[in-house]
Parts: structure tokens; C-alpha cells; sequence
């Protein structure tokens, strides 16, 4: 068991504890999500359902940009500070004032287009619900920087509560709405929408109640305590990058893909929606449970790293194989699970599909099963990447990897006999190159934080030897 500098107790059980708690919030919240969509279909039905994805998909977008790499960015920042000097709080400040003012951007952003799209989309109802769901971008920024400060400080529950509270409300709320106005569903839509704002709204309370509960010293450090945005940004942009990647490379796969299935299928629409929100539903499960190793990760790492940029011996590498040993440990049984009880999750979670659509999901998940386990594990590398101050190795690696991936299936799904099972084979082989890429990356960074780490030692070294002589010759 190691200490850090504020004399909190860390190393593996602490790790392990942060990743638990982590995976136990994700993986509630995401079973809560689930279960919600069962009675609100029952509920607005498929024109509702229909309405609500017109705008959801926009909001996603814009929250990658405007929330995605804060929690990994600020968790590694803030994990440096505390090894620095114990003054993190100035790194939460400049981020939350920083991230307040591209949340507020965002929100006004759909906000302004709100009227182009919904007319674009042919549907005016939907309007009131883009204003709706605005607010959410601005909140969930604030959120964002609460996470990210509260995992660099090796503190895994706040984000776990606010998930599932994140959930809850959003859920309590939406029924209430759905069944309140059951009778005009574009009404229902709306508050659905709202729903989804005062959620985070909620979740921004409780995560003010965790932050006004921590004894983190005010006073600034010897340099003044400042953080400079540029260094935030620095690493948010590319984590950014990296995370936006695979939303665009998957509208790019609905555009390309089905157009290469319709040559010789006539159900080609149906053959991408089986892969694209069937087996891919199902492959993200234990990756979702696995983020919590990712998260857990990075404060372990940045800390090391820290200590090895002031010449001291941290065992960066051995912070790294240990969150990617884990990472294998879960999702490694997991892979082989989705592969020898591919029909049984199908069944379970796709109840209403049956004959060859089945038959088609169960090939999909088999095939796709090893994706489980490589993208669990590009998580995790992605993860200590952005703790070594390198995220623009792991966004570089994931555009490769992309790009391999869109010429491998636009290769493979010329042949009827291949068909869509192209797709899984491709992104199998995309997750795969991003996984070798990234572990190579890591252990090139921790090894020349090493070699100039042991410089730095050797330099001190050389400097106490000559001021010894020194003073033995004056004497």
C-alpha cells in the first residue's frame, strides 16, 4: 500500500475500490435506462419514440463536444496537483469557469438552431423539445468538471450517486410526464425532454453537496495555485477528438453500408440496424462496466507520473499493466460469454425479434464478441494515455484505427456470402489495431518519462556530490 503527498492511503485496494464503485454507478444507471424504455413505449408508442430520437441525437453530439475528456482531463490535472502541492481546488476552479462558458456556448448553440433543424426534419412539433433538452448541455459541463475533479482526487462515489441519480430522476419524471400527457404525445415529448434537464439539474446539486464537503486546503500554492486553461484545453481537445471519432465513423457506416448490403440484399436497412443497435448494444455492456477501471486509472497513473517528472522512482508501467491486467481480467470472460451464450443474451434483451433476424444477431454477437474485450482494454490504454499528458497519441491511434476499419468492410461486404457479419469482422479488426497502437504508445511515453526521470535523479545526484566536495575543500 502507497501513500500520496496528502498522506491518503493508495495502491491497488484503493484502485480497485474506485473502479468498483465506478462500474456499480454505470452499470446501475444503465439498467435503470433500460428498464425505463419498456413502459414509456408502452406509454407515447413509436411515433413518440420517433420524436424523442429526432432530438436526441443532436444533443449527443454537442455534449460530446462540450462534456467529453473533461472528467479524464481534470482527474489528471488535479491528480498532479495534489502530488505538487495539495491545492487542487485552483484546478477545479479554472476548469469549471473554462467549461461553464463552452457549456453555456453549446446550449445556445441548439438553442439557435433549434428552428433550421426542426424544420429540416420536417417536424415544427419537435421545436419546443430542442429548448427543452438546451439547458442540459450547460449542466452537464458543470457535472462533468465535478467528476473529473473527484477522480483526481481518488473519490469514485460521487460519480457512481450522481449517475444513478442522474437516472432516476430522469425516469421518475419522464413516467410522470408520459402518463400525464398520454393523450397528445408531442406534448409528452417535450416534458420527456425536460425531464432529462431537471435531472441534471438534480445531479448538479448533489455533486455541490459533495464538493462543499470536502476539508481540500484553500490557500494557494508557492506558485500562486493558478491553472492555466490553455493547459486544460491542451488535453480536452483531443480526448475530444478521440471520442467524437466513432459517433462520425458510425454515421459514416449507416451512409456507406447499407448501400453496399443493397447490391445484393433486399433487407439491407434491417441486416445494419441488427449490427449497429443490436450486437453493438450488447458488445458495450461489459465495456460500460469496465470504464470504471478506465476511470479508476488515471489519477493512479497521473500521480506516478507526476513523481517521475521530479526524478523520483513511481512505476509508471507498473500502474499501466496493472489497470490493463484488470481490464483483461473482466472483460476477457465476458467476451467468452457473449460468444457461447450469444442466443440467450439475444433472446433475453431482444425479445420481440425472432426466425432469421435472430439467427442473424446471435452470428453478429459471436462474431463480435472479441470486441468486448479489445475495446475494454482501448478504454484503458486511452485512459492512462491522458494521465501521461499524451491524449493526442490515443485520438491519433483511434483515427487509424477508423480508418482501417471503414476500407476493411467496404472490402468484406461486397461479398454476399461475408454479408453484414463484414461489419462486426471490420470493427473487430479496428479495435484490434487501436489496442496495439495505444499499448505501444504507452510504453514509448513511460519510457522516456523514465529515462528522464533517472536523468533528473542522476543530475541531483551529481549536483549533491559536487557542493559535498565543495565543502569538504574549504574545509
Amino acid at each position: 500500500m502507497e501513500k500520496t503527498k496528502n498522506g491518503k492511503k493508495g495502491g491497488s485496494k484503493s484502485f480497485l475500490k474506485g473502479a468498483l464503485w465506478i462500474a456499480i454507478g454505470g452499470f446501475t444507471a444503465k439498467i435503470i435506462g433500460a428498464l425505463y424504455r419498456i413502459p414509456l413505449t408502452n406509454l407515447i408508442g413509436g411515433r413518440g419514440l420517433g420524436l424523442y430520437q429526432l432530438v436526441y441525437p443532436v444533443y449527443c453530439l454537442l455534449l460530446t463536444v462540450s462534456a467529453t475528456g473533461i472528467p479524464s482531463s481534470i482527474a489528471k490535472l488535479t491528480a498532479e496537483r495534489i502530488e505538487k502541492d495539495g491545492n487542487d481546488r485552483a484546478v477545479f476552479k479554472t476548469a469549471m469557469k473554462l467549461f461553464l462558458w463552452i457549456g453555456a456556448l453549446g446550449a445556445g448553440l441548439m438553442a439557435l438552431i433549434a428552428p433550421l433543424l426542426a424544420s429540416a426534419q420536417g417536424s415544427k412539433e419537435v421545436l419546443s423539445g430542442y429548448f427543452a433538452l438546451a439547458p442540459s448541455v450547460f449542466l452537464v459541463s458543470a457535472i462533468s468538471v465535478f467528476r473529473g475533479w473527484f477522480q483526481g482526487k481518488n473519490k469514485m462515489f460521487p460519480t457512481a450517486a450522481s449517475e444513478v441519480l442522474e437516472q432516476l430522476v430522469k425516469v421518475g419524471f419522464g413516467l410522470f410526464f408520459a402518463y400525464w400527457f398520454r393523450d397528445n404525445v408531442a406534448k409528452a415529448v417535450v416534458f420527456l425532454l425536460l425531464s432529462v434537464s431537471i435531472s441534471e439539474l438534480a445531479t448538479v446539486f448533489l455533486m455541490l453537496a459533495f464538493y462543499k464537503r470536502e476539508k481540500t486546503p484553500r490557500e494557494p500554492s508557492k506558485g500562486g495555485g493558478r491553472v492555466g486553461m490553455k493547459s486544460i484545453l491542451r488535453l480536452s481537445i483531443p480526448v475530444t477528438f478521440s471520442s467524437i471519432l466513432l459517433p462520425v465513423s458510425g454515421l459514416l457506416d449507416s451512409v456507406l453500408a447499407p448501400r453496399l448490403l443493397g447490391a445484393y440484399a433486399t433487407d439491407a436497412v434491417t441486416l445494419f440496424g441488427l449490427f449497429s443497435g443490436g450486437a453493438v448494444t450488447v458488445i458495450n455492456l461489459p465495456v460500460s462496466i469496465c470504464y470504471g477501471i478506465a476511470a479508476a486509472s488515471v489519477p493512479s497513473v497521473a500521480s506516478a507520473a507526476a513523481q517521475a517528472e521530479n526524478g523520483k522512482k513511481s512505476g509508471v508501467r507498473r500502474r499501466i499493466f496493472y489497470a490493463l491486467g484488470i481490464t483483461v481480467l473482466v472483460s476477457a470472460p465476458s467476451a467468452l460469454g457473449l460468444y457461447f451464450f450469444a442466443e440467450p443474451a439475444a433472446k433475453i434483451i431482444f425479445r420481440s425479434l425472432a426466425g432469421d433476424e435472430l439467427q442473424v444477431l446471435v452470428s453478429l454477437i459471436k462474431a463480435f464478441s472479441v470486441s468486448a474485450l479489445t475495446l475494454s482494454c482501448v478504454q484503458t490504454l486511452s485512459a492512462c494515455l491522458t494521465a501521461q499528458g499524451k491524449p493526442q497519441y490515443s485520438a491519433l491511434s483511434m483515427l487509424i484505427a477508423v480508418t482501417v476499419k471503414t476500407a476493411v468492410y467496404a472490402f468484406l461486404l461486397r461479398d454476399p456470402k461475408i454479408s453484414v457479419l463484414g461489419l462486426a469482422y471490420a470493427t473487430n479488426v479496428c479495435y484490434l489495431v487501436a489496442f496495439v497502437l495505444d499499448l505501444v504508445y504507452n510504453l514509448y511515453v513511460s519510457r522516456k518519462r523514465k529515462a528522464k526521470g533517472e536523468r533528473t535523479e542522476h543530475d541531483y545526484d551529481h549536483r549533491l556530490g559536487s557542493g559535498k566536495r565543495g565543502l569538504d575543500g574549504a574545509r
